[in-house]
């Protein structure tokens, strides 16, 4: 009971931290004016709810700590894309892709999709995803309607010039595609995914992104998912799976400085959201566990109307794959100070 006094105490303080962070940041006007967020079901706000897919969460217990209910979050409330949007300012969520609509596109898009990855092929052994180049697709198809909106090409580029452009994918090039057909060395895997991911992301510059955050892949190796299906082998994670993770993070760094130098205007930035995420796995303000808090189907995904458990405010892990709501406060907060260099 006294540990459990100690985790709760270290959680509130860390909490009101936050909370003092949000008031010192938001003014009456967000940071930026407008927020595009690109990736897989980390940050999917909701795109794959009409898809024929196994990568779905909209439905219960998911979005059961969330103000508007099951959404399509891959979460149990905010994803780390929901709290970096709170942070910056704006007064709501960033809608999704499939939904977004009339002028609320002038302050961005959410075009994430889960078990979506770099690769086109990425996360289809479940179903039908948008993957990175559809998303980018759909950005243009926006882009036409503020273009439409503006009345002018330029004053849109202009608009999105000034836009923050978040990417939070590559794990599923993974956990659902490299894990289960290793056709690569994991050196050479990791480049063809590294140099797939610079041309889309010079098609991007070229449509206007000026100041773009890119996340690192984090400890895949440490979730319950991974930890059940592969074991640890006397490890606290599934050592061989973040090594290889890793190679991709290292070039992707690589990658983020080339762009700032090459690229005029450019304002580009690593997120190491697997340094964060592993300090978290390792802090005794949360009670880890190898099993997850609601009940999971074969895709590791929450079962349909299951109750989940009930301190999950305690918990790192929601499903055998995505984190809690809490966890993503923290990593929110985190990955938000560090896309101060370039606000």
């Amino acid at each position: 009971m006294a540990g459990r006094r100690t985790k709760l105490h270290l959680l509130g303080i860390f909490l009101l931290t936050l909370a003092s962070l949000k008031q010192h940041c938001v003014d009456g006007e967000s940071k930026v004016p407008c927020y595009f967020i690109f990736g897989d079901s980390s940050v999917d706000s909701g795109n794959n709810n009409n898809l024929p897919t196994g990568a779905k969460a909209n439905f219960l217990p998911y979005g059961i700590d969330f103000p508007e209910g099951p959404t399509g979050r891959f979460c149990n409330g905010r994803t780390t894309a929901d709290v970096i949007g709170e942070f910056l300012g704006f007064d709501n969520f960033i809608p999704p892709f499939l939904t977004a609509n009339g002028s609320e596109i002038l302050k961005g898009v959410n075009y994430a999709s889960g078990s979506a990855g770099i690769r086109n092929e990425t996360g289809t052994i479940v179903g039908v995803n948008i993957n990175l180049t559809t998303q980018l697709q759909n950005h243009q198809v926006t882009i036409s309607r503020i273009v439409d909106l503006l009345r002018s090409k330029d004053a849109a580029t202009q608009h999105l010039n000034k836009c923050l452009y978040l990417f939070v994918i590559g794990s599923n090039d993974y956990l659902m595609n490299y894990f289960w057909f290793p056709v690569y060395p994991p050196e050479q895997y990791a480049q063809v995914l590294i140099k797939e991911f610079s041309e889309q992301i010079m098609n991007l510059y070229k449509s206007g992104a000026r100041k773009v955050a890119l996340s690192g892949i984090g400890p895949v190796g440490c979730t319950p998912g991974a930890i059940i299906w592969k074991g640890t082998n006397g490890s606290l994670c599934v050592d061989w799976m973040n090594n290889a993770v890793n190679l991709f993070n290292n070039r992707l760094e690589i990658l983020v400085n080339q762009l700032n130098c090459e690229l005029i205007g450019a304002q580009f930035i690593y997120l190491n959201t697997y340094g964060i995420v592993s300090e978290l796995i390792a802090s005794p303000v949360f009670q880890i566990k190898i099993d997850w808090c609601c009940k999971i189907n074969k895709y590791g995904a929450c079962k349909r109307c299951e109750l989940p458990c009930e301190d999950r405010n305690l918990h790192l892990f929601w499903d055998a794959f995505h984190p809690s709501e809490i966890a993503n406060k923290v990593i929110g907060a985190l990955l938000y100070l560090a896309l101060g260099k370039i606000l």
